[in-house]
């Protein structure tokens, strides 16, 4: 039997340091990770709270332009209203007034044209019109159409244009071709000259009121007669 022993192994021998010798630090990876997450999180945080800001600015723009533009579309139409309903009013009111004024003359007045032309009208009358007229067998009044040419050149008759209405509603009064009613002339007024043309309008043997309008040209304004033709 023998007595030899195995002495235990020796603990390993570890230097001690020198003096002002710090070993290195061994990495820090789960300090790291937890400073990026706060870093995006914090940039997170500004970008919302940017966000926020912005769209707040721009819903606030929004709104204050919205809110005069609707305050605008419901006051001009009103004031719009207004003003276009006292303009027609004024029109309505002041237009008559021209009609029956300046344009509206008696049978027994003359009328110069600037060019020089002078219109009249006279001896009315009361016929009917005969069988063979055009139209036939109608109620007609006759006057003369007096033409006075003071432009210093030839004047075409054939220019002229002549239309009647009647009664208080002012029913268009056909013009009456008859003996002794041939409608416009195909002749030239001399300057210096004049020339009479025997016209004839549709008048009822219950209508008195005749209107007549006359123009010497088609560049001339129409000039309206009004009167009461007896029976």
């Amino acid at each position: 039997m023998s007595h030899h022993t195995t002495p235990p192994p020796m603990p390993e021998y570890t230097p001690p340091p020198t003096p002002g010798y710090l070993p290195p630090q061994p990495p820090q990876p789960q300090q790291k990770k937890i400073n990026a997450i706060l870093i995006a999180a914090g940039a997170a945080v500004v970008g919302a709270v940017l966000g926020a800001v912005v769209t707040a600015g721009l819903g606030g723009d929004d709104k204050a332009e919205a809110a005069p533009t609707v305050t605008v579309t419901e006051t001009v139409p009103a004031e719009t209203g207004d003003t276009v309903s006292d303009t027609a009013s004024d029109e309505a009111t002041e237009e008559p007034a021209e009609d029956s004024g300046d344009d509206s003359y008696t049978f027994d007045d003359t009328i110069v044209y600037d060019n020089d032309i002078e219109i009249s009208l006279a001896k009315f009358s009361r016929a009917v019109s005969s069988d063979y007229a055009s139209p036939e067998n109608t109620p007609y009044a006759k006057f003369t159409i007096k033409i006075v040419n003071n432009s210093g050149k030839k004047f075409d008759a054939g220019q002229m244009t002549v239309n009647c209405a009647y009664g208080d509603e002012g029913k268009e009064g056909e013009a009456i071709y008859d003996d002794g009613l041939d409608g416009l002339p195909d002749t030239s007024v001399l300057a210096g000259r004049s020339l009479s043309v025997a016209w004839g309008c549709e008048l009822p043997k219950g209508e008195t009121f005749l209107q007549v309008e006359v123009a010497p040209d088609y560049e001339s304004e129409t000039s309206i007669f009004t009167g009461d033709v007896k029976n």
